[in-house]
């Protein structure tokens, strides 16, 4: 009987509570609605390629439930701008409900062809509003847009199977159909200018027997999975030059992904590689920036070239998701190049080859993921499923080179033996700065005897770079570096008479290691 009347009680107490309520009696805005921001800026697009998703929240801090009569976008359907508003899609919305002390997300996306909007001269700021009520309670948020004007490249696609176009390769004279999407660039694409940006879909190759030229401040971008890929006898030269401006980098040749928002600026692996392809031939990067992408370089092949295969200067590659320069049994020039945060070797010379290094900054300090590689490796062969193939490393100098990261050791030797067939494993680090300390000797032989001169030289070991922000990819050294005049003179000539920021190299005293000289932090 007292559980029976202990729920009559109850009953009675939640209709008498739910009648005096107002829960489902919505008043009309008064247009005091807060909003997390007044003005949602959907950053830099290229046309026809959609934004990401922005959000806005919309607050009510009254203690009465509203109800909001219209909400949308000034321009009404013919606006360029998207909006999701409490999970529903559209561009004008009526009597949006909005409980007391409680808040809800507008989701905002554009996608917006340049060719629709006025003369723009390459980009056009595109604008409009969310208007919430009219009258005297209505309330507004901009939205502004920068569109971009660009040359796209890509491949074809039949209508009918919606297959998309394919390389082959010519490698040897033989024709090899490949899996890989993309097409050859035509005649009047060989030059890449810095009037208008480049976007790239699948892979833009360079003929045989052609050279791609890239003009100083072009700016090249990639969709995902693309890249560029330089065929047998081709080469690309990347004719950059210093910028006075370290931040607009204005005569520098950029290379990254084709999402343009601060969000994505330094998110690695979205696009592929600048492919050199074996067979390709006398290929030059200056004063190029390669950043985002799965391997910033891949160069294949041609250890024996009477020029080398790839000839790096004055250049920096960031945010590798794999390598940043992967050498395979190939040819590699480099001086005055830095290279930073890679999700496995920052430079990788594997399956033998020839390198030479001189005022390099090899640095890793990537912390996306565990890595299993060094900042630097080295090796002489390459494992298939059916055999290792050795091949010789016929030398590999480093001179006046920082190499250092966030792991330990940060550089390794890789050798395999073949005793029937003797192979070349040459290399020498003079007068550069090495991070390398193995407590548990995990690391024997002499490749690891740090007295044998003939292999390593007046070096120094585990003393802090005094990196900048290696983090943020600033690798400039302070005035306590452990790099500061450990170079050796003779290798400052030609390229290494200026750092990569332009300052001159000192013989004397001698001049630092590394990509950089010291600066006052």
């Amino acid at each position: 009987m007292k559980r029976l009347v202990y729920f009559i009680s109850c009953l009675a107490f939640l209709v008498l509570w739910s009648s005096c309520r107002k829960d489902f009696e919505f008043e009309p805005s008064t247009g005091n609605l807060e909003f997390s921001r007044d003005t949602v800026y959907l950053d830099t697009v290229f046309t026809n390629i959609g934004s990401s998703t922005y959000n806005l929240k919309i607050y009510n801090r009254s203690d009465n439930d509203i109800n909001i009569p219209t909400l949308g976008l000034e321009r009404g359907e013919d606006s360029e701008y998207r909006l999701n508003v409490d999970g529903m899609p559209g561009r004008t919305f009526q009597d949006v409900e909005l409980l007391a002390n409680d808040s809800l997300f507008i989701f905002i996306e554009t996608t917006i062809d340049i060719n629709n909007l006025p003369s723009t001269d390459g980009e056009f700021l595109y604008t409009d509003k969310i208007i919430f009520d009219s009258g005297s309670n209505m309330q507004d948020v901009d939205l502004v847009t920068l569109v971009k004007d660009a040359v796209f490249i890509y491949p074809d696609r039949d209508n009918a199977t919606g297959i998309i176009e394919t390389l082959t390769l010519n490698v040897g004279g033989e024709q090899i159909e490949t899996d890989i999407q993309g097409r050859y660039l035509m005649p009047d694409e060989f030059t890449f200018t810095n009037e208008r940006p480049y976007v790239i879909y699948g892979y833009a190759a360079v003929p045989n027997g052609e050279t791609l030229t890239i003009e100083a401040g072009a700016r090249v971008h990639f969709h995902a999975d693309s890249g560029i890929l330089v065929s047998e006898d081709a080469s690309i030269h990347v004719n950059g030059l210093f910028s006075n401006d370290p931040e607009a980098l204005e005569n520098e040749v950029i290379f990254e992904g084709d999402r343009l928002e601060p969000i994505f600026s330094d998110v690695p692996g979205q696009w592929g590689t600048i492919w050199l392809f074996e067979g390709s031939v006398n290929n030059i990067f200056n004063y190029a920036t390669i950043k985002n992408s799965g391997v910033g370089i891949l160069s294949d092949g041609n250890p024996d070239a009477a020029t080398d295969k790839l000839t790096i200067t004055n250049s920096q590659i960031y945010n590798s998701s794999n390598f940043g320069i992967l050498g395979r049994n190939t040819s590699i020039l480099a001086e005055n190049v830095v290279i930073n945060n890679s999700g496995q070797s920052s430079f990788a010379g594997t399956l033998g080859g020839k390198y030479n290094f001189t005022h390099c900054t090899i640095a890793n300090y990537w912390r996306n993921s565990f890595r299993q590689f060094p900042a630097l490796l080295l090796n002489n062969f390459t494992e298939t499923s059916d055999a290792t193939i050795i091949a010789d490393l016929t030398e590999a100098n480093f001179n006046n080179c920082i190499i250092y990261g966030n792991d330990n050791p940060e550089f390794i030797l890789d050798e395999i033996n073949d005793n029937t067939n003797p192979v070349l494993f040459e290399f020498k680090f003079s007068n550069c700065l090495l991070y390398f300390s193995d407590p548990n000797n995990n690391f024997t032989g002499d490749n690891y005897d740090f007295d044998d001169t003939s292999l390593y030289e007046n070096n120094v070991f585990n003393q802090d770079p005094h990196f900048m922000e290696p983090y943020e990819n600033q690798l400039i050294i302070g005035e306590d570096s452990g790099a500061i005049e450990i170079g050796n003179p003779s290798f400052v000539n030609g390229t290494t008479q200026f750092d990569i920021l332009m300052e001159p190299r000192p013989t004397s005293p001698n001049p630092d290691a590394g990509a950089y000289q010291h600066i006052d932090f």
